[in-house]
């Protein structure tokens, strides 16, 4: 297989090319996450209690405010890459959850609560929510990891993570009880933030260190919440599974989730929940790039399923140089016009 072939197997990845909407001022509001400004943006904006900083990771402003003071905290690491910490490649984490709270991805779609509802209490986020669940290890592990890395220097209390109120063997809560119950993605978050605190760093080395550790999380998180999957439309847990199956060839390439390129990434995602009665691809309250995006997504997931997995070894076997990932990101960026 060439590289060129095995693109366009993977047509998943083309709609990052719009990026040519990439013109955003850096400074305007649409361009961050959902609440943005009412967010902590530093663990002491947190509340204190028996000396330990409590965090409500079940609380949609809670969690955008743990990566909020990530952000922060990793700006100087960054600032060599680009104006206002727009460079930072932590950007893709927050920016996704905004984008899942946007849609409505966080509630509880069981039907048993008002969870995360405009009616109810519109900022909880449920243990019931696929998305909720599988983001929880994409930004309670990483912080919980860059707290054990010295990312926020020496720490005068603890922190503690609250727990849901149900299902909450599932998590873990403390930078202690993490490393004792899922260590190997404790050690991956942790290998990428002192790579970025105690090294002058490449950006490809530090994508490919943040990257391992996203799939890392993803592959662990997937079959503990696959229950979850049974409270969405057919549609909409097909999507979520085709989703986590092209993270791991975004992955390869050492996509950049700064910023702007985030942004112009995330256009082309559904802008709600798929419902039974959605049909690919034709959507019509979906635009044409957004129906492409999620036929693609499903003929690669499927694709890669049919060959056993030999469709992403491959593709990361294209990938392994700096100069296969380069030459990967500019045919992703080139595929759609």
């Amino acid at each position: 297989f060439s590289i060129h072939a095995l693109l366009v197997v993977t047509v998943t990845l083309s709609p990052v090319t719009a990026a040519a909407q990439g013109e955003n001022d850096v400074t305007g509001e649409d361009v961050y996450p959902p609440l943005w400004d009412l967010a902590p943006g530093n663990l002491l904006d947190f509340p204190v209690k028996d000396n330990k900083i409590v965090i409500s990771a079940w609380n949609y402003q809670d969690r955008l405010g743990v990566y909020k003071s990530l952000l922060n905290a990793s700006a100087k690491y960054f600032g060599a890459f680009g104006p206002q910490n727009s460079d930072n490649i932590l950007w893709g984490l927050p920016l996704q959850h905004g984008w899942q709270f946007h849609t409505g991805r966080l509630a509880d779609h069981s039907g048993v609560t008002s969870c995360g509802y405009e009616n109810g209490e519109l900022l909880c986020q449920s243990v019931r929510s696929w998305w909720s669940c599988m983001n929880y290890y994409l930004c309670i592990i990483p912080f919980l990891g860059a707290v054990e890395a010295g990312l926020f220097g020496q720490l005068q209390y603890e922190i503690e993570i609250l727990p849901p109120e149900e299902q909450k063997d599932d998590f873990c809560y403390s930078v202690k009880d993490c490393w004792s119950r899922m260590p190997k993605l404790m050690d991956h978050w942790k290998a990428f933030f002192e790579v970025n605190i105690f090294s002058s760093f490449k950006l490809d080395d530090a994508l490919g260190l943040m990257w391992k550790a996203h799939t890392t999380s993803i592959a662990y998180a997937l079959p503990k919440f696959q229950d979850r999957l049974n409270y969405l439309s057919d549609p909409e847990a097909n999507f979520g599974e085709d989703w986590a199956n092209a993270v791991d060839f975004i992955a390869a390439t050492h996509f950049s989730t700064d910023l702007l390129t985030t942004n112009d990434f995330q256009v082309f995602l559904p802008q709600r929940m798929l419902d039974e009665g959605d049909v690919l691809p034709s959507i019509s309250d979906f635009s044409p790039e957004q129906n492409k995006v999620l036929v693609s997504l499903r003929a690669l997931h499927k694709g890669n399923k049919l060959t056993g997995g030999l469709l992403l070894k491959l593709w990361q076997k294209a990938m392994s140089t700096e100069a296969g990932r380069e030459i990967g990101r500019e045919l992703i960026e080139s595929l759609p016009s």
